[in-house]
């Protein structure tokens, strides 16, 4: 009988145990560790788990021993997600990393241990069974109720942003299909002899992640933005963020206001000006909420966000050229200082969209460059969608105006509704659309537009006048059915093998499109 079993790795992540449902990671974390004696006796040093986590989310090669070089965490899933959409262009196949994600040719390598399917799933479980740990050591914990609370408040965010992220990537979207299949819920420590859970269903997983996205605020609520120890560390802002996202997805208007406005209050982070954080490689740039400070021996070199997207680098970002969809560049003005993100003029272009500049490595020769996970101007964008859903256009506007005011100073906006169109490319010229594009191009890149499109149940369609290259327009696959299981992952052949409550043949996610 197969079960679900962990290791301990102290090294490279410092304190990071692997979970996924396999018979071949079989290892119990130390006895003492929630013992009072361990690792997780006092608030202090329990922040030594809390630190390999954080450090997992920007380290390639640890969630798959192959396509490590488009396996690097956070980062790389929201590349990855950004080209499965319509806005990030990927000139020609280069090398392959993430152009398999880009045509949508990865859930047919479900029984692989080195593709998308079971690096995802292999992340996320990992760092829910460390938030586990942590969470089921907080009654032996000594220290301040300040000190505590700051990392169990934590360990329930990040456990609440990891089911998040696995019910995007392996369910459809939450509004609509709250009774389907979703992924197996975990709250407690997992060791040799666990029992694998069945999946639960979207609501189900979505009750979980609320509960525990809630229990992180209110825990983390106490804490100062001065006293986070780190800028990759969740503090109350962040939290915040992360509930704003959830919210978003369940259509939950009023949450998703309030939790990005008071992000806002709470954040020491601000708007800057676009010439202010230059190459979006400074995780403590004063609009950074939430990222990875990546020092040199840290660095993924080749197997790095800056190394794909940077192509004065001469590597993955100089074979695949990242560019802007064409049509989605022209809705800036002429003024919009985001502008100088693309250059139209690149002889590199050739037919293609627009070349990026926005990512630059900070340093090329030591493959430096900070990873940002969250920025404030996020935090506006939301606030602004929100309020005009609940038919606040005011409210809307002033969010709106607040980032257009440090972005273009020709901008204005008289528009009003929030119609949608049932593509992406279709113009209803509403206020809602208005809010949804600045969000398009002041995200590009970072936040991942596939994650969008399946919660606003658009469809897209890529054209060559956009810039795609022909091998990439996906002309014959159904992108236009916001309804399609086109862009929900299979699940890795291992957890079924290593869980007894999960059937391949019943409970597989379509293989196909529909």
């Amino acid at each position: 009988m197969k079960k679900i079993f962990l290791y301990l790795l102290i090294g490279i992540f410092g304190w990071f145990s692997f979970t996924s449902c396999q018979d071949d990671a079989l290892e119990t974390i130390p006895t003492d560790s929630m013992s009072g004696t361990g690792l997780l006796a006092n608030a202090n040093s329990a922040l030594v788990p809390l630190d390999g986590i954080y450090r997992s989310m920007y380290t390639a090669g640890w969630s798959t021993t192959g396509n490590t070089h488009q396996c690097f965490g956070i980062i790389a899933y929201n590349l990855m997600a950004d080209v499965m959409g319509e806005d990030l262009i990927m000139s020609a196949m280069g090398s392959g990393w993430f152009w398999f994600d880009a045509i949508y040719n990865v859930k047919s390598r479900f029984a692989s241990t080195t593709w998308r399917s079971y690096d995802l799933w292999n992340a996320y479980y990992k760092w829910i069974a460390n938030a586990n740990y942590i969470l089921a050591g907080e009654e032996d914990m000594t220290g301040s109720t300040t000190e505590i609370n700051y990392v169990i408040g934590q360990a329930y965010a990040i456990r609440a942003y990891s089911y998040f992220m696995l019910a995007q990537s392996f369910a459809r979207t939450y509004k609509g299909h709250e009774s389907e299949p979703c992924c197996p819920i975990y709250t407690e420590p997992t060791v040799a002899g666990t029992e694998g859970q069945p999946r639960s269903t979207v609501q189900e997983v979505y009750t979980q992640i609320t509960a525990d996205i809630n229990k992180a605020t209110e825990l983390l609520k106490g804490v100062k933005a001065e006293d986070v120890k780190h800028v990759s560390h969740i503090g109350y802002d962040v939290a915040l963020g992360i509930k704003a996202r959830i919210a978003l997805v369940m259509e939950d208007w009023q949450t998703a206001k309030t939790a990005a406005e008071d992000a806002i209050a709470a954040s020491a982070a601000t708007i800057l000006p676009v010439a202010s954080f230059k190459g979006l490689n400074n995780a403590n740039a004063g609009n950074v909420m939430w990222g990875a400070e990546i020092i040199a021996d840290q660095s993924g070199m080749y197997a790095g966000f800056f190394t794909h997207m940077d192509h004065e680098a001469g590597a993955y970002g100089t074979s695949a050229l990242k560019q802007i969809n064409k049509q989605l560049y022209a809705k800036m003005g002429e003024n919009d200082a985001r502008r100088a993100w693309w250059d139209p003029t690149n002889a590199s272009n050739k037919a293609g969209g627009y070349q990026q500049e926005k990512f630059k490595f900070s340093d090329m020769k030591t493959w430096l460059g900070d990873y940002i996970w969250m920025r404030i101007e996020e935090m506006y964008l939301t606030a602004a969608e929100a309020a005009v859903r609940l038919g606040d256009e005011t409210k809307a506007k002033k969010h709106l105006m607040d980032l257009m005011s440090k972005r273009d100073p020709d901008y204005s906006t008289n528009k009003t509704g929030t119609e949608l169109a049932t593509l992406t490319s279709t113009e209803t010229g509403s206020l809602l659309e208005e809010i949804i594009t600045q969000r398009r191009i002041e995200l590009w890149g970072e936040f991942g537009r596939i994650y969008d499109i399946r919660r606003l149940k658009q469809g897209f369609r890529r054209t060559t006048e956009m810039g795609w290259p022909t091998a990439a327009l996906l002309g014959n696959r159904p992108t236009d059915n916001p309804e399609s299981y086109m862009w929900v992952l299979t699940i890795p052949q291992t957890e079924f093998d290593g869980n007894e409550n999960m059937n391949a043949e019943t409970d597989q996610n379509p293989t196909g499109d529909e």
